[in-house]
């Protein structure tokens, strides 16, 4: 059969421009996700510069594993998830994220942990894929 041209005709998308009903990202069941992660990986643990950066990427990718573990199935999401990790030393930390996605589809959650050692702060973006 024939190709279409470059640049000419293409057959229409069989990928759905929208979630399921029920099955968008929800910032507050993804809030809980990053609480529990941090919670359970940083609670009692003490500022170390040297294992800091084994334990952002482990926190990230337990994180992005229990995304898509979430009911309902997050499908045709991506997920795009930093962790920060710093040490207690009374001073202010300020963090800003911004991006250019559809507000019906797409959201973010963010939480944050402290103890008198450490502070941490989690974002979690899902971006539905059309």
């Amino acid at each position: 059969g024939a190709e279409a041209a470059p640049g000419g005709p293409r057959a229409a998308s069989s990928h759905p421009l929208a979630p399921k009903v029920g099955a968008a990202f929800r910032p507050g069941k993804a809030g809980k996700v990053l609480r529990e992660v941090l919670a359970a990986k940083l609670t009692g643990v003490h500022y170390s510069a040297d294992d800091t950066s084994v334990w952002t990427r482990e926190i990230a990718d337990e994180i992005k594993v229990k995304l898509r573990e979430m009911e309902p199935k997050l499908d045709r999401y991506k997920f795009v998830v930093q962790v920060v990790i710093g040490e207690q030393r009374g001073e202010g930390v300020k963090m800003g994220t911004r991006c250019f996605w559809d507000q019906a589809t797409d959201g973010y959650a963010t939480e944050t942990f402290s103890n008198e050692s450490i502070f941490a702060v989690a974002i979690a973006h899902g971006i539905y894929v059309y």
